[in-house]
């Protein structure tokens, strides 16, 4: 983003691209300054200027007339791009979503690295792809192949951070600290891809992208140095996490949390340019302050989440996300659109770095210590997120609007809300246990504060 919306905008409309669009709004205003009322002739005695005047004027009307009925067009084609766009974002998701079940059970057999440098290989191959593809069908295959490297990714990382942090607030502090990483990229890619696009073309910014990613894949190659690496425990079956119902409600809530930002992705450009003609560099620039305050946020909340109770957190965080997403179509210029972008990317930080450690607690006090398919189960559910928004965001806003679309999900995450509290006190193993059988249980859970909150 935004590279691809106004790519295939212009490829689509190859007479019309959407600078023509720009162009045609200011000339628009050019008319509007420079026409002059009638003049009324009160004697009614015919005045010998009065025709020539109506010959300058006549031109002049005819084609403020023409103006609109080419932006109305423009207006049509535009929310019938954005179907075309939420389809090709959603690809991703989908095909990830597709993924992940056979991922994370993969990683209990050969451990994390192998996966994890196979992601870089697919992602720096559809990366080359995106630079070089010039139609609507290799540039969804390239988009779709995301999906695969990035579900080998991010079930990897996450189980791996897990596994080398057992302790849950280093756990969470590291979490934070990674989808951080995840903030900064998204920070950067907006406003990077938007300039590169206007001053440069589309294929440089995924060049410098595909070697950035060749410099990750060298790193991973000297730090991780990948092996197949067996696991010990015995993991839970995917079944059982998927099952349980605690586990479900931690993974619901980042699907909620991050439904809303998906669904801007594709609609967010083109809302702009149609309702304020934003530039290329605007278009991008408008997603800043929410990787900005996600950034801030994942940071803040990986240890404060384990402070205040991640529960509360992400009970917050779906609140403040609903505030936001109704405040954005009331905008009326970029700047506008500030202060609820950084409130939402702040709140998505605050329910990502809060329910992410929490599926390894999950899965610790309530199954084995095996992280890989807990994992793919939280990466389904941020997936889930950005499949459903970005495929559904462009026949919402053709039916009901961009306006009613977002009012929609923001209801949506007011409702979700309440659940979280649930996860307040989830029942261990043992405690499920004795449950089921009736007894009472001998093992009991405490919860030791270390030395340096003590301090």
């Amino acid at each position: 983003m935004p590279i691809i919306p106004e790519f295939l905008y212009d490829i689509n409309h190859p007479d019309a691209p959407l600078t023509a669009g720009q162009r045609l709004h200011e000339l628009k205003s050019t008319i509007t300054t420079t026409s002059s009322p009638c003049p009324v002739n009160n004697n009614k005695v015919p005045d010998e200027n009065f025709n020539d005047t109506l010959a300058t004027i006549e031109p002049t009307v005819n084609a403020s007339v023409q103006l609109e009925r080419d932006r109305q067009l423009r207006h049509q084609d535009l929310v019938e791009e954005t179907v075309d766009v939420g389809m090709m974002l959603a690809s991703k998701a989908f095909v990830q979503l597709i993924a992940n079940p056979f991922v994370g059970p993969l990683t209990h057999k050969i451990g994390y690295s192998i996966p994890m440098f196979a992601g870089f290989i697919i992602m720096f191959l559809s990366t080359i792809i995106f630079a070089f593809g010039r139609s609507y069908g290799v540039l969804f295959t390239a988009r779709a192949l995301q999906g695969i490297g990035s579900s080998c990714s991010s079930v990897s990382g996450m189980g791996m951070l897990a596994e080398r942090y057992p302790d849950d607030k280093e756990r969470g502090n590291a979490m934070g600290i990674a989808l951080g990483g995840l903030a900064l990229g998204v920070l950067i890619g907006p406003p990077f891809g938007g300039l590169m696009y206007e001053f440069v073309g589309k294929s440089a910014p995924f060049l410098i992208l595909s070697a950035l990613a060749l410099g990750d894949g060298l790193l991973q190659l000297l730090m991780l140095q990948p092996a197949v690496v067996r696991q010990e425990s015995e993991p839970p079956s995917l079944k059982a996490l998927a099952t349980d119902p605690y586990i479900l409600i931690a993974a619901g809530s980042i699907t909620f949390a991050n439904c809303g930002i998906a669904m801007l992705e594709p609609s967010l450009p083109i809302w702009m340019i149609d309702t304020m003609n934003a530039e290329r560099w605007k278009q991008g620039a408008t997603f800043i302050p929410a990787s900005v305050s996600y950034l801030i946020g994942t940071n803040l909340f990986g240890p404060l989440g384990h402070k205040m109770g991640r529960w509360l957190a992400a009970l917050l965080g779906l609140v403040i996300i609903g505030v936001c997403l109704m405040c954005i179509p009331l905008a009326k210029s970029i700047n506008d659109l500030i202060i609820p972008n950084a409130g939402l990317g702040f709140a998505i930080g605050m329910v990502d770095s809060s329910m992410m450690p929490e599926l390894g607690f999950l899965v610790d006090i309530r199954h084995s210590a095996v992280y890989g398919s807990v994992y793919a189960i939280g990466d389904v559910a941020f997936c889930l997120g950005f499949a459903v928004g970005p495929a559904m965001s462009g026949t919402l806003v053709k039916t009901i609007g961009f306006e009613w679309m977002l009012f929609g999900i923001a209801i949506l995450n007011f409702m979700y809300a309440p659940l979280l509290l649930f996860l307040k006190n989830p029942p261990t193993k043992e405690e499920k246990k004795s449950l089921i059988t009736g007894e009472k249980s001998s093992v009991r859970y405490v919860t030791y504060q270390n030395e340096e909150d003590d301090e």
